[in-house]
């Protein structure tokens, strides 16, 4: 049966088309030939349409939240004769019967790969883990629709059809029954569930699921011989035992002796990996030859393969090229075998409705039995049962073993189809709408570091994109000085961009710690970031760290940290700068999203904020285990922001490795108003931009200041300088010419202070997200090589936030208007000081 049934003469049994050998590709149009009656081209523009089809409506789905695998299926709808090919002209032209033979030979190649991929990736010690709670919910998740589908099997198998009813209550019970795991591990990352509890057990469900219709489809494959009363099925059975045996007992140790040839680091040979690619097709010819389906052969053989370097290598090679550009191949043959119009009477329409509800109202309902026993909330129970009714590839594959195996036929096969599609496109709307997390909004007070009390633990969220960010953030962790007295609580947050590659097994184990070989590249990154900060926390006194992955689109990362930051009530977030530091000293954006992030993160975070521009802070000079010699400088202009730089800093200075010099720079105006003891001018311009900063502002900065210098008067690493300056220009020069023993300087943001001391350097600043005096130190051109930490402290959201705190509200700066929805703070009040 072919693709494309334009006209109902193709419909009959006995269609006969004719192949011309030599008609692979053309002479050329010149010659008078048309490319399309030659196989080759025409192929070549029917991927092309496939591709263009499929990647169009993933682009159009995109914001409705869908999986790719819808677009994928719909665009073969579309292509096929439901939609586009009732046009007769385009059917034969563009998708004749002849095509058919290439093209599903080229679907099922790239269906043999990509399986074999998910064999690679796919981890049975996961399964082995499995708590018994999804395991339970996997098995209820699929007897209940594996029965509905049996009851339905009797109305909808035809009694004259060769089929026994046994066969067909396995297929259509196995088709409703699977969760596709890699679609589902899509979706719970998109909804952000990735790693709450809910996340986890549907996750190891759908795994155990996914197994199970493995099995099942192997199982039902082999009963589909139609002649029940053969010995053929057992002999299937037999035969595909023995293969999996086969591969277990020796393609395994085979390939494992290979591995170990290979010394580590080095990349695999390409005789291995030729061979490897080699054993997937001969593992698809074997199972074929047999009797059971080619992709089942190519899934063992990559189940087979260690975990591990030859792992990642593999799937590095293969992915976009199958998973690009030949898997959505085979989507779309099922999309073009679908012919909606075969579903002609009203009856068999409200029956697809019928299906579809009861289906998953089966899937659900189990979920459910098993959830109240477990004694989870009922909202979460219907929840997982939604989430588990996501379908994608091995459903496709059963249906389509069932049409060519006459165990479904056209009508059957259409309404599957649909099942299959509207059960998945509604599974993100509908949770997005029942289930909102319980989000604990527990308003704690330390949401800054100069609220925080003395002895009291200090909680960081640190962010880390890559493990070149790993070392500054651990020295200036150190730096910290956490004590008996003051312990740290380090919450070590990879970010991973969730991208269309995002393997579903690379989700889960990055939702639990595995003692396994990393399974790709960003994998291997998260681990090398977790062991370097548990080697840290072992070394260090006083120190938690807590490892966590965040797997999200860059464009709503911003919202993992925030939510992380406020469920464990953290008291400061530091985040990596998006430049990075080349070896001639320059600095170069690393991934313009990072800035994104940043940007999004200062405006949104319920607690202080630090970016790190990251230039080296080496603890080079190590004097003893904990003894590390830095030389910290705080620049000081006044403001919310510059008094939480200069609360970090006192703290660091704890540190019997750490000496600190304060630089505070005081008006010129300021200075002289202080001797006059007068107000000055209120009708000087310049006076009037001082005097619009709060006078309270100026007294909070006063009391730290003083309250800073008390502590500290007997401490000789302390320094502690004031500088008077006018303007701008005597800003930078002042900060220029200091010396160049510091290897951190700490500064505030300035979020929202109009200083005349700054007037004009933001005009040409290249990152106002960094303030004017955080941009000009971290500038290509500023002559000292110096880490940054630009600070920016939470000021609450409202008066009845932590009553009586020390912060008030600053001034939103004119040249800082672009980043204004980027503050977190209040309204200006600055100008009620003339009022009273």
């Amino acid at each position: 049966m072919a693709a494309a049934m334009a006209t109902p003469i193709n419909k009959t049994e006995d269609t006969i088309v004719c192949y011309a050998p030599n008609m692979i590709t053309t002479n050329g149009v010149w010659q008078g030939d048309n490319p399309l009656d030659y196989s080759l081209p025409l192929f070549i523009l029917q991927l092309t349409m496939v591709v263009v089809t499929t990647r169009f409506l993933v682009f159009i789905l995109k914001p409705f939240r869908q999986p790719r695998v819808i677009a994928e299926i719909l665009g073969g709808v579309i292509l096929g004769p439901s939609v586009l090919g009732r046009n007769s002209r385009f059917a034969n032209t563009l998708f004749p019967l002849r095509s058919v033979m290439v093209l599903e030979t080229m679907a099922n190649v790239g269906l043999l790969y990509f399986l074999f991929l998910v064999g690679v990736e796919m981890d049975i010690s996961v399964i082995r883990r499995t708590g018994k709670k999804a395991l339970a919910i996997a098995i209820a998740g699929m007897v209940l629709p594996f029965i509905i589908g049996a009851c339905f099997s009797f109305i909808l198998h035809k009694k004259d059809e060769t089929m026994t009813q046994g066969t067909f209550i396995l297929f259509l019970g196995v088709a409703l029954s699977v969760t596709a795991f890699p679609v589902l591990a899509r979706i719970l990352a998109e909804l952000k569930l990735i790693n709450t509890e809910i996340g986890r057990i549907a996750l190891s469900s759908a795994l155990v699921n996914d197994m199970s219709a493995w099995i099942l489809l192997a199982l039902a494959i082999a009963l589909a011989e139609n002649h029940a009363t053969s010995l053929a099925s057992l002999w299937v059975i037999l035969s595909s035992t023995a293969f999996v045996a086969f591969c277990i007992l020796i393609v395994r140790p085979a390939v494992s002796w290979m591995i170990r040839r290979t010394p580590e680091g080095e990349s695999f040979s390409e005789f291995h990996i030729c061979l490897v690619l080699t054993g997937v097709m001969l593992s698809g010819f074997i199972t074929d030859a047999i009797g059971t389906h080619s992709v089942f052969g190519a899934f063992v053989f990559g189940l087979v393969i260690p975990n591990g370097p030859l792992g990642v290598t593999l799937i590095e090679k293969l992915e976009d090229f199958v998973s690009g550009l030949l898997l959505p191949l085979f989507f779309a043959i099922s999309g073009l075998k679908t012919d909606v119009t075969s579903i002609t009477s009203v009856g068999t329409w409200g029956f697809l409705m019928l299906i579809i509800v009861l289906a998953c109202a089966g899937k659900v309902a189990g979920t459910l039995l098993v959830c109240i026993y477990y004694q989870m909330p009922v909202h979460e129970g219907i929840t997982l049962g939604l989430l588990m009714n996501t379908k994608g590839l091995v459903e496709m594959i059963i249906l389509n073993v069932g049409r060519d195996q006459k165990v479904l036929d056209d009508e059957s096969f259409a309404i599957m189809v649909i099942v299959a599609v509207v059960m998945t496109a509604i599974i993100t709307p509908i949770v997005t709408s029942i289930y909102k997390p319980a989000r604990k909004f527990i308003p704690y007070k330390r949401r800054t570091i100069q609220r925080l009390k003395p002895d009291a633990e200090l909680r960081m969220l640190v962010c880390i994109h890559t493990p070149r960010n790993v070392p500054t953030i651990i020295n200036l962790l150190e730096a910290s000085h956490p004590s008996k007295r003051s312990p740290l609580c380090v919450y070590v947050l990879h970010l991973v961009e969730l991208t269309g590659r995002a393997s579903a097994m690379l989700i889960v184990h990055n939702t639990r710690k595995s003692g396994r070989p990393p399974l790709n590249r960003t994998q291997a990154q998260s681990d090398h970031i977790i062991n370097a900060f548990e080697n840290y926390e072992q070394h260090a006194g006083c120190v938690s760290v807590q490892p966590l992955t965040a797997i999200s689109p860059y464009s709503t990362m911003h919202e993992d940290i925030c939510n992380l930051a406020e469920d464990k009530r953290v008291a400061f977030i530091i985040i990596p700068f998006h430049k990075q530091q080349t070896v001639d000293g320059g600095m170069e954006a690393t991934n313009p999203a990072f800035r994104m992030i940043n940007q999004n993160v200062l405006a949104n975070a319920p607690c202080s904020v630090g970016i790190i521009v990251d230039r080296g802070l080496n603890g080079s000079t190590r004097l003893a285990a904990n003894q590390v010699t830095h030389h910290i400088a705080v620049i000081f202009f006044g403001g919310p922001d510059d008094r939480e730089a200069l609360t970090y800093a006192l703290r660091m200075s704890d540190h019997p490795g750490t000496s600190l010099t304060v630089l505070r720079f005081i008006s010129g105006d300021d200075a002289a108003d202080t001797t006059e003891q007068s107000r000055g001018n209120p009708n000087d311009p310049r006076m009037l931009t001082v005097e619009t900063d709060d006078t309270m502002e100026r007294q909070l900065d006063d009391d730290l200041v003083n309250d800073f210098r008390m502590k500290t008067m007997n401490d000789e690493s302390i320094v502690y300088n004031e500088k008077v300056v006018h303007n701008g220009e005597e800003t930078v020069a002042a900060i220029r010419s200091m010396d160049n023993v510091h290897d951190l300087f700490i500064v505030g943001r300035g979020q929202g202070m109009i200083s005349p001391l700054t007037a004009g350097l933001t005009d040409w600043s290249e990152c106002p997200e960094l303030g004017a005096i955080g941009d000009l130190l971290a500038s290509s051109d500023f002559a000292a090589t110096v880490s940054v930490l630009v600070v920016q402290q939470y000021v609450g959201m409202g008066p009845n936030e932590g009553v009586g705190q020390p912060d008030s509200p600053g001034q939103p700066d004119e040249q800082f208007s672009n980043m204004q929805n980027m503050s977190r703070r209040p309204p200006p009040r600055g100008q009620t000081v003339f009022n009273t």
